[in-house]
């Protein structure tokens, strides 16, 4: 017995074939595909550069990297905030190695701690005035102004109890060097730094010679002669030079009939004699010359110095 078939409602009908639908596409369809491992492009990893090495460790490398000496004062003045130590020891490689000569920048206020408690600072500070030329009557004043505690030898032979055991700064010769016992001892002749003026033709030169000549006959009569005839010849020359000059001023190490004796801890051949050199020593007093009583006050007496350091000039006066 055949039954009546169902007529399906298409609303039903729609709903299945929507639902059919929506699989598929969730099925087949992707919005986005991840690239696979093996395609990524690979990442650089760059190492971390090395810090430069301390300066105390490599002085030359900070000098190298600073070579002009007002530029390589201000890097070390730059260093202080992190380290005292290290800003010290870039202030020493700038004055050793390079042709330091900003003595104003030394003594600013950057460093005025250092220059009061380490024991290297005034020979430091001989070596700058002797690359500035060694003017030593030149600078000396400067540094007493900024309250330096390095003298002349003048004050110190005038004054020896006052200044025994202070700093004197000389610019001398060594006339003589011998062995005294078991230290070697140099004789000092002090000699100061004075400017001469001189004048040296440049350009062109001019010269002008005149020469004239006149010559007449004069005729007339006298009681005694009668008459006659006088003759004569006049010359006159002139003579005018003209150059162009220009004047000079020459740096003349003198004499300053001051003399000294210097000890030294050991015998340096590089100390030769006949040539100036800036020392810094410690004044030791001054003691009889041969010949002199102790009771005499008017006997001749010679100052005894402790030779620190010694540098020699440059030949221009920096200031």
């Amino acid at each position: 017995m055949l039954r009546p078939t169902r007529s399906l409602s298409p609303w039903v009908v729609l709903g299945s074939l929507v639902s059919a639908g929506c699989g598929a596409s969730h099925s087949h369809v992707s919005w986005s595909e991840a690239p696979a491992r093996d395609e990524m492009p690979p990442r650089v990893v760059e190492a971390p550069s090395p810090p430069p090495p301390r300066v105390s460790e490599d002085p030359k490398a900070f000098v190298a990297r600073n070579p002009n000496p007002a530029l390589c004062e201000a890097a070390a003045r730059r260093i202080q905030p992190e380290s005292r130590e290290e800003a010290w020891a870039a202030l020493k490689a700038c004055i050793e190695l390079t042709p330091f000569t900003q003595i104003r920048a030394l003594l600013g206020s950057a460093w005025t701690e250092e220059l009061r408690t380490r024991p290297e600072a005034a020979s430091l500070i001989a070596r700058v005035v002797a690359q500035r030329g060694g003017s030593v009557n030149g600078e000396l004043p400067y540094l007493q102004e900024k309250k330096i505690p390095i003298f002349s030898l003048a004050s110190a032979v005038d004054r020896p109890d006052t200044y025994k055991g202070r700093y004197v700064l000389v610019r001398a010769q060594v006339a003589d060097q011998r062995v005294e016992g078991e230290r070697p001892t140099v004789w000092l002749v002090e000699h100061t730094l004075t400017s001469v003026e001189t004048s040296a033709p440049v350009g062109y030169g001019e010269r002008i010679d005149t020469t004239t000549s006149s010559s007449g006959d004069l005729g007339g009569q006298t009681q005694l002669t009668g008459p006659g005839r006088l003759g004569g010849n006049l010359v006159t020359r002139e003579r005018s030079d003209f150059s162009v000059t220009q004047r000079n001023f020459d740096n003349i190490s003198d004499e300053t009939g001051r003399e000294a004796l210097g000890r030294l801890a050991k015998a340096d051949p590089f100390l030769e004699t006949r040539r100036d050199y800036v020392f810094l020593a410690r004044f030791d007093g001054v003691r009889l010359t041969s010949g002199g009583a102790d009771d005499d006050a008017e006997a001749p007496r010679i100052p005894v110095l402790t030779i620190v350091s010694y540098h020699a000039p440059q030949p221009l006066v920096v200031y």
